[in-house]
C-alpha cells in the first residue's frame, strides 16, 4: 500500500514538473454544432429555451476539458455560445495537442495577441450639406443605430459622449445590452448616448498580471484609444476642441445620434485576442448593428488559411448575422502585402490625409524662415524677439559623470547632461540620431528635459548620419518645433557655425546665433488631399503565411486617417505626452476605421433592410480615385516627400463618398452560404478544413474564387482566358439603362456582356467579364468597370489582375 501510495505521489510529481516546464499559451478552441444564434431551432434571443441550450454548451465545454485535460492544470477563460460553438483555455502546447484529437473537437488556434491599429473630417467628406441633410440635419444622422466599439473602453465623461435629452426619444429595441460598473465608471456612465459597456479580461489576466493603477477592471478607458475611435464615428456634434489651453475648432463624429456600445477587451498591460472574440460574440448577442474593429491580432496566422483563422471566423458569422463588420487594414505601409485584414465578408480601411495641416516655423536670427512640424504656441514675443540658439552637444556638461552617447549628448533625454546656465531661456536643438531610431529616446523625455532647465524652446532636428525622419504634430505645452528634413537641418547648422565662436579644442566660447519659434497650432487648409498615409498597410491580400496572393482585393476602402483630432482619456496610460488632455491628435488605420462605420451607421439608418454586403457594395462603387486637384490620388512612399500614383491596393476601391454612398443605383449582393462557396474554391483547399472551420459542407464551390459577387475583382493568376460572373441588383425606385465601359488592366484585353442593359427598379442582371492575356507580367496591372446609369447613376469595379501566360 505504501509503495502504490509513493508511485502515485510520484507520477503526480512528475505530471506537474512537466506542465511547469511548459509555457502556457491561450488557446482558441471550435466545436462541432453550431452556437445560439445558428441553431436549427430559431429561439427567441434571451428565451428561457435559448439559455437552456447555451447552458448544454457551456456544459459539453467543461466535460470536454475535464474528459482530456488533467483537473487543475489549465485554466478555461471563456465559453463561446452565441455566434459559434467554442471556448478559449490557458493551457501549455502539450494539453492543445491532446484538445486537438479530442472527440467533438473542430480546430484549436493560439492567440496571436490583439493590438491597437473630428473637427474637420465631416466637413472634408461633405456630410454637413450632403448625408446629414438629407437626414433632417446633425441632430437627426445615426439616429436609432448602434455601433459597437472593441477596443480599450471608453472616457464616459467626456462632452462627446454626453447624453441629448432628445436620445430617449429613439427606437433601439433591437439591442439588450448592458452596464457593467467598476472603477471609474459608475452605473451612471451608460447615460443614453452610451447604451451598454462590458468589459472582458479573462485573456489579459491569464498571461500577464494587470496594474491596478490603469488596467482598470470596468468599460473604462485607460489608454484613450477607444474614446478617440468612438468620437470619431458617433461622438456628439459640435464639441469644443481645447488641448492646452488652445482652441482647434469643434469636433463631431460621422454620425453624431448613433449610440455607442462598448466592448473593453484591450488593456494598456496586454491584449488577447481571446478577450477581443469574447466581445465580438457578445456584441452581436446584443444586437448591435454595426461593429467597430480598430484592434485585432497584428499577424497572419500560423498554421492556417488567413480567411479559416478564429477571428475570421468570428467577423464571418457576426456578416451571416446581420452586423456590418469594418476593420483597420493595418499600420504597416507602404510595403505590399502587409494587410492584417483579409477576408471579403469584412470591410478593410486605409488611411489618408486630408488637405489640413498644422504648419509650425523656426525663424532664424538672419531672416530665414524653417518649416518644421509642431503643434505649440510660439516663443514669447515672436516677431519681436529672437533668443539664443543652442545645439545640445554644445551645453553638455565637460566633466559629468555620464555615458558619452547620443541620447546624453544630443537628443535631450537627460537633463543632467547640460549646463543649465548654457540651456535656460534659451532655444536648444536637440538631434534625431541613435535613440529616436531604436525606440529609447522619446520627444516625451525632450519636453520634460526642456520644463526641468528652462528651456525658452526646443527644435528637434534631423541627423544628417541617419537622414529624414518622420514627424506628426504634437500638442507641446512649451514652444518646440521637429524638424525632420535633413536638407533644413543643414541651413540652421550652417547659420548656426557662422554666428558661434569656438576655441581651438572646438569648444564654444559665445553664442551669438539666434532664434525664434513660431505659431504652430493654426490650422491651414491647403495642398493636395487626400493622399494614401505611409503607414497604411497595402495590398495584395494574401491566403496563407507565406503571402500567396489572393482574389480578394483589399484594402477595401481609403477614409481619413492621418492627423485626427477626437476625444481622449486625460490619464493616457500609454501615452505621457498626452496625459491630462480631453482631445488627441492621432494618425493610423484606426482612425480611418471609425470613418468608414460612422457613415455604414448613416446608410444603414437610411435604408434598414439593407444587408451589411450591400452597405458594402454602396460604399466601395462610389468611391473617388481623384484628389482634390482632380487627379489620381497619390500615395505616400518609404521617403519624407516621396509620393507615387495610387493602385487597388493603396486604397481599396478609392475615397470614402458618403453623399453618392447613400444613393448608389447598384449594389452586389453576397451572403453566408456564397461565402462559403468562395472558401470551397480556393486552390488545393480540403473540404474538410472548411467543414472544421465553418462546420459548413462544401456542397457548392464557386468555378473559382474570383466569381464571389464582390463590388471589385481580382484575379491573382490569370492564364489565357478566364470569364468572370457578376449580378447587380437595381436598388432604385424608377428602372435605370446602364452603359458599360472598361479600361482593361495592362497586358489583358476584357470584355463585356451584355455592353448595356436595363434594369427595373429591385430587379437583378447577370454581367459576364472575360479576360485575356495579351502579355504576360511580372506584377499585378489595374483597371476598372464603369456603367454610367441613365439616372446619373455611376458604379465602378476596380479590376486588379496578374497577367502570368497567354496561354
Amino acid at each position: 500500500m505504501a509503495n502504490s501510495l509513493t508511485f502515485s505521489l510520484i507520477l503526480v510529481f512528475a505530471i506537474s514538473v512537466a506542465c511547469i516546464a511548459e509555457e502556457r499559451s491561450i488557446y482558441l478552441v471550435l466545436m462541432e454544432g453550431k452556437g445560439v444564434a445558428f441553431f436549427p431551432e430559431k429561439f427567441e434571443l434571451n428565451s428561457e429555451v435559448s439559455k437552456a441550450h447555451a447552458k448544454r454548451l457551456v456544459d459539453s465545454h467543461d466535460q470536454l476539458l475535464q474528459n482530456t485535460l488533467e483537473t487543475g492544470t489549465y485554466t478555461k477563460l471563456y465559453s463561446f455560445k452565441h455566434l459559434v460553438n467554442g471556448f478559449s483555455v490557458h493551457a501549455t502546447p502539450s494539453q492543445a495537442e491532446k484538445l486537438k484529437i479530442a472527440s467533438g473537437v473542430k480546430l484549436v488556434e493560439r492567440d496571436r495577441g490583439a493590438k491597437l491599429m473630428t473637427t474637420y473630417t465631416p466637413q472634408f467628406l461633405k456630410l454637413p450639406q450632403g448625408v446629414w441633410t438629407q437626414q433632417g440635419g446633425d441632430r437627426n444622422a445615426g439616429e436609432g443605430i448602434v455601433i459597437g466599439f472593441i477596443d480599450t473602453g471608453i472616457n464616459p465623461l467626456h462632452p462627446s459622449f454626453a447624453n441629448n435629452p432628445f436620445s430617449l426619444t429613439s427606437n433601439i429595441s433591437h439591442f439588450s445590452g448592458a452596464c457593467e460598473t467598476g472603477p471609474r465608471f459608475p452605473a451612471m456612465a451608460c447615460n443614453g448616448k452610451i447604451v451598454s459597456a462590458r468589459y472582458f479580461a479573462a485573456g489579459a489576466q491569464a498571461v500577464s498580471p494587470l496594474n491596478t493603477s490603469i488596467d482598470f477592471l470596468s468599460p473604462y478607458d485607460a489608454v484613450g484609444h477607444g474614446s478617440h475611435v468612438a468620437s470619431t464615428a458617433a461622438g456628439n456634434v459640435g464639441v469644443p476642441v481645447v488641448a492646452n489651453g488652445f482652441y482647434y475648432g469643434r469636433a463631431s463624429g460621422m454620425a453624431p445620434r448613433a449610440r455607442i456600445a462598448v466592448y473593453k477587451a484591450v488593456y494598456p498591460t496586454v491584449g488577447t485576442l481571446t478577450d477581443v472574440v469574447a466581445a465580438i460574440d457578445q456584441a452581436i448577442k446584443d444586437g448591435v448593428d454595426i461593429l467597430t474593429l480598430s484592434v485585432g491580432p497584428d499577424e497572419p496566422p500560423e498554421d492556417t488559411l488567413t480567411f479559416l483563422s478564429v477571428f475570421d471566423m468570428f467577423m464571418l458569422f457576426a456578416r451571416r448575422a446581420g452586423v456590418f463588420v469594418v476593420q483597420a487594414a493595418g499600420n504597416h505601409g507602404p510595403s505590399p502585402s502587409t494587410v492584417v485584414s483579409y477576408s471579403p465578408w469584412a470591410v478593410a480601411a486605409a488611411a489618408s490625409t486630408t488637405d489640413r495641416i498644422y504648419p509650425a516655423s523656426l525663424l532664424l536670427g538672419n531672416g530665414q524662415r524653417v518649416g518644421g512640424v509642431g503643434l505649440s504656441g510660439p516663443t514669447f514675443g515672436y516677431g519681436l524677439f529672437r533668443y539664443k540658439l543652442v545645439f545640445a552637444q554644445d551645453a553638455v556638461k565637460p566633466n559629468g559623470t555620464f555615458p558619452r552617447t547620443p541620447q546624453y549628448m544630443e537628443e535631450c533625454q537627460f537633463p543632467e547632461s547640460l549646463d543649465p546656465n548654457l540651456v535656460r531661456g534659451r532655444i536648444i536643438v536637440c538631434t534625431f540620431s541613435a535613440g529616436f531610431y531604436n525606440g529609447t529616446s522619446t520627444i516625451t523625455s525632450v519636453i520634460d528635459t526642456a520644463r526641468t532647465l528652462g528651456f525658452m524652446g526646443f527644435a528637434l532636428v534631423a541627423n544628417p548620419s541617419y537622414g529624414d525622419f518622420i514627424a506628426e504634430p504634437i500638442p507641446f505645452a512649451a514652444p518646440g518645433i521637429m524638424i525632420p528634413r535633413v536638407a533644413d537641418t543643414e541651413i540652421i547648422s550652417k547659420y548656426y557655425e557662422q554666428q558661434v565662436h569656438r576655441d581651438e579644442n572646438g569648444f564654444v566660447t559665445k553664442f551669438c546665433a539666434r532664434a525664434a519659434i513660431g505659431e504652430g497650432r493654426v490650422a491651414s487648409y491647403k495642398g493636395r488631399a487626400p493622399v494614401v498615409s505611409r503607414f497604411s498597410s497595402r495590398g495584395p491580400d494574401f491566403v496563407d503565411i507565406n503571402r500567396n496572393p489572393a482574389d480578394v482585393l483589399k484594402p477595401d476602402i481609403l477614409a481619413p486617417g492621418h492627423q485626427i483630432w477626437a476625444a481622449w482619456s486625460p490619464l493616457s496610460a500609454m501615452d505621457p505626452l498626452l496625459t491630462g488632455l480631453k482631445f488627441a491628435l492621432l494618425s493610423g488605420t484606426s482612425m480611418a476605421t471609425p470613418h468608414v462605420v460612422g457613415i455604414a451607421a448613416l446608410i444603414k439608418q437610411l435604408h434598414p433592410s439593407w444587408t451589411p454586403s450591400m452597405i458594402a457594395s454602396a460604399l466601395s462603387t462610389t468611391a473617388t480615385k481623384y484628389d482634390n486637384y482632380g487627379e489620381l490620388i497619390l500615395a505616400e512612399g518609404f521617403d519624407v516627400k516621396s509620393f507615387y500614383p495610387s493602385t487597388n491596393f493603396d486604397l481599396g476601391a478609392g475615397l470614402v463618398n458618403p453623399t453618392s454612398a447613400i444613393d448608389p443605383g447598384l449594389v452586389f449582393l453576397s451572403e453566408f452560404q456564397d461565402y462559403i462557396s468562395f472558401l470551397c474554391s480556393l486552390p488545393n483547399i480540403n473540404p474538410a478544413i472548411v467543414k472544421a472551420a465553418t462546420g459548413e459542407c462544401c456542397h457548392k464551390s464557386l468555378s473559382f474564387p474570383a466569381n464571389l459577387n464582390l463590388p471589385s475583382i481580382t484575379i491573382s493568376a490569370l492564364r489565357g482566358t478566364q470569364t468572370v460572373k457578376r449580378n447587380v441588383k437595381n436598388v432604385g425606385v424608377k428602372p435605370e439603362t446602364y452603359l458599360c465601359s472598361v479600361i482593361a488592366p495592362n497586358g489583358t484585353t476584357v470584355d463585356l456582356s451584355p455592353t448595356w442593359f436595363t434594369t427595373a427598379a429591385q430587379g437583378t442582371q447577370d454581367i459576364n467579364i472575360q479576360f485575356r492575356v495579351t502579355r504576360a507580367r511580372t506584377e499585378f496591372s489595374f483597371g476598372e468597370i464603369v456603367l454610367t446609369g441613365s439616372l446619373d447613376h455611376i458604379v465602378r469595379i476596380p479590376l486588379s489582375v496578374f497577367p502570368v501566360s497567354v496561354s
